[in-house]
């Protein structure tokens, strides 16, 4: 314990470095936060008082990374309104069944075609459906992208995935770690879930008026309190009910963007967020142990990345088109969204729990991997690859249903 605060001085000066590095060679600093967490943990040496292994600290580290989730996510929500969103919640919903109805199949038919059992293809298909939500955030944030017009979608999409792992959960749990599971169970959790969602954003929105009153005070430790203790509240109560408390800070962030002090909270969360962010990548990269990647689990991972980046792009590509987006946007729908993270970790561990097949978890870290360093880069040249693609796709398979495109 007495050496707590000095690992945590070293885990930030490893993430220090790691932006050096990735500014200098101009590439998202994503991947280089993972691969320093990697780098270390429990597998590391321990030299003295420098201990590499980050044993007393981790979970400081751990509950410092999920604050920097709560933090992506509620910038995000900041960039946008409960209005805003709202306006494109038709095709919101029919863009997120599209997207899950598609990556979730393409997870059944690979666990199959692998041969492997039901309760393992049902984990596998968890673990290749779901994005990472604040991979996203961090990509759309570092990317400048948060204004363009396809972002609407892919937060609609991160929130419509939300309300299906919920579902598909309490499903898998019920089935894994019970043996069973009811219908009204599933179409609880489901309800409950998506009833939340809407309630916060329906009640923040008709509290506005008050809300503006009372962040209306001069006092800066004043106002960043009362702003913390709102996110952390109702994120924190999220995670009670089976919705991802990075979902809840998101719907904060929506329902505060309508105050007139969002620009104020904005300047105010930044260190926050970019702080606690690079944290919460650091702590991803320490539950990886590079030396469990490596036999079987590595051409079954790569196979699952080449068949999600497809099956993303595909995805985005119809989307984008239900949503009468430009190509090129819908295209940066299905590109941005392709990262994998934390609940792909979080299926996999369930599996572990189930006692299924040990191969999923090293399966999962490396799948995990692979798409977190891709998804930024493939994000950012995703004018490249959508130009590559329109080389050797018909150009009348790429156009919206109607003229009305909405243009980045």
């Amino acid at each position: 314990m007495d050496h707590m605060v000095f690992e945590v001085g070293i885990a930030v000066l490893l993430i220090a470095l790691a932006g050096f590095l990735s500014a200098k060679l101009r590439f998202s600093v994503v991947p280089f936060y993972i691969l320093a967490g990697m780098a270390v943990g429990p597998h590391a040496p321990h030299f003295g008082l420098i201990d590499l292994r980050f044993i007393e600290s981790a979970e400081l580290i751990n509950f410092m990374g999920r604050l920097g989730v709560i933090f992506l996510l509620f910038y995000l929500g900041l960039e946008f309104s409960v209005g805003r969103l709202a306006k494109a919640g038709k095709s919101i919903a029919i863009g997120g069944s599209i997207y899950i109805g598609i990556n979730f199949t393409l997870g059944l038919l690979f666990g199959l075609v692998c041969g492997f059992p039901i309760l393992e293809t049902l984990v596998i298909a968890g673990v290749t459906t779901i994005s990472s939500s604040a991979i996203v955030a961090k990509v759309l944030v570092d990317l400048r992208r948060t204004a363009n017009p396809e972002t609407e979608m892919i937060l609609g999409i991160i929130m419509f995935e939300d309300v299906f792992l919920a579902v598909y959960l309490s499903i898998l749990s019920g089935l894994l770690l019970s043996g069973a599971t009811t219908l009204g169970g599933v179409l609880l959790s489901a309800g409950i879930a998506l009833g939340y969602m809407l309630l916060v954003l329906i009640v923040g929105r008709l509290l506005i008026p008050v809300l503006n009153k009372i962040l209306g005070v001069s006092s800066n430790e004043i106002f960043l309190t009362t702003v913390f203790a709102m996110l952390f509240i109702v994120a924190g109560f999220s995670e009670t009910i089976h919705v991802a408390e990075a979902i809840g800070a998101l719907l904060v962030g929506l329902v505060l963007a309508e105050t007139k002090h969002m620009h104020r909270i904005e300047k105010a969360i930044l260190p926050f967020r970019d702080f606690f962010g690079a944290l919460f990548f650091f702590s991803f990269g320490l539950t990886i142990d590079p030396l469990s990647l490596k036999g079987n689990a590595v051409w079954l991972a790569i196979g699952a990345v080449i068949l999600t980046i497809i099956g993303n792009y595909t995805a985005g590509m119809l989307a984008g088109r239900s949503g009468k987006l430009s190509p090129k946007a819908s295209s940066n729908v299905g590109l941005t969204i392709v990262s994998r993270g934390e609940f792909s970790i979080i299926m996999a561990n369930l599996g572990a729990a189930g006692g299924l097949m040990a191969i999923l978890q090293p399966f999962a870290a490396i799948y995990v991997l692979i798409l977190a360093v891709l998804g930024p880069f493939l994000t950012k040249e995703s004018a490249m690859v959508h130009k590559f693609v329109t080389k050797i796709v018909p150009a009348k398979w790429m156009s919206p249903k109607t003229g009305g495109d909405k243009l980045q």
